[in-house]
């Protein structure tokens, strides 16, 4: 579950994101190919997976650039090196045989056009005393054209996790319904969402901010620098800010970085 989880994460924050970055680059001759995008997410107790992507031009329409196949990626802690297997085209795993540990520093490497390309990250911990005021939560009935009829500016429920360190949170909230239906009976929002939570330890969530029903899993993870750095940007970037967004991979583009996840699971209904 937690596998999915993740990958939920990745597609809906980080990806589109990170491989449009070619898009945002002011010499559109530029050899975009010469520096890979790198997209890779390690946690403990899931298969370690690294995707490498060709870097998209201005004028290239494509979402984003081709799988890189052929490289020899090497993923070491220190002490051990292993090597990832491409399991399918640009797509670089490993079996986590307890090789991810929270504390420890982690280095990719793989040689690209002649270029040693590099990254570090290191594990954090699970987040500590994950909690909801409640779990079973009742939306006001909202109609069409008028959102915010019943209590919806009052808190729905509070989400507390330990933080004396002033670490990084993402909150990710997935439905796990197959159809969910709509609180407000108004289509086009998104069901499942993302919350950075920065450096706090507390969130109140409002009955607002709710707008499907369902089994909800409310998704703490604690995260790296890096990645804050990468959702900062990607709020902030406009059409008229051209610039690339920032990145921890040296000789090329994208993210590596390790995180680490606690789960409550929500029932939303509405009277």
């Amino acid at each position: 579950m937690l596998r999915t989880i993740l990958s939920a994460l990745v597609v809906i924050i980080i990806i589109g994101f990170v491989l449009s970055l070619g898009a945002c680059q002011k010499d559109a001759t530029s050899n975009v190919a010469s520096q890979p995008v790198v997209v890779g997410y390690l946690m403990p107790g899931q298969p370690i997976s690294v995707k490498v992507y060709q870097q998209k031009g201005l004028i290239d329409t494509a979402n984003y650039g081709a799988l890189i196949t052929g490289l020899s990626l090497q993923v070491g802690d220190g002490s051990k090196t292993i090597a990832l297997t491409e399991t399918a085209t640009g797509i670089y795993t490993h079996t986590d045989d307890h090789f991810l540990i929270a504390g420890k520093t982690y280095t990719l490497q793989f040689t690209y056009n002649g270029s040693t390309v590099s990254a570090s990250t290191v594990m954090p911990a699970k987040p500590v005393n994950y909690t909801a005021s409640k779990q079973l939560i009742n939306l006001p009935f909202r109609t069409r054209g008028n959102p915010l009829t019943g209590n919806t500016d009052s808190v729905a429920v509070k989400f507390t996790w330990s933080n004396p360190d002033s670490l990084y949170h993402v909150l990710v909230f997935k439905n796990d319904d197959t159809s969910p239906a709509s609180a407000d009976l108004n289509t086009g929002r998104p069901v499942n969402f993302t919350l950075n939570m920065k450096q706090t330890a507390t969130y109140d969530m409002y009955y607002r901010s709710f707008n499907y029903l369902g089994t909800y899993r409310a998704i703490l993870y604690r995260v790296n620098k890096e990645y804050d750095d990468f959702l900062t940007t990607n709020t902030n970037t406009t059409s008229q800010k051209l610039t690339n967004p920032p990145t921890n991979v040296t000789n090329g583009f994208g993210i590596f970085t390790g995180m680490q996840a606690d789960t409550i699971t929500l029932k939303l209904t509405q009277y």
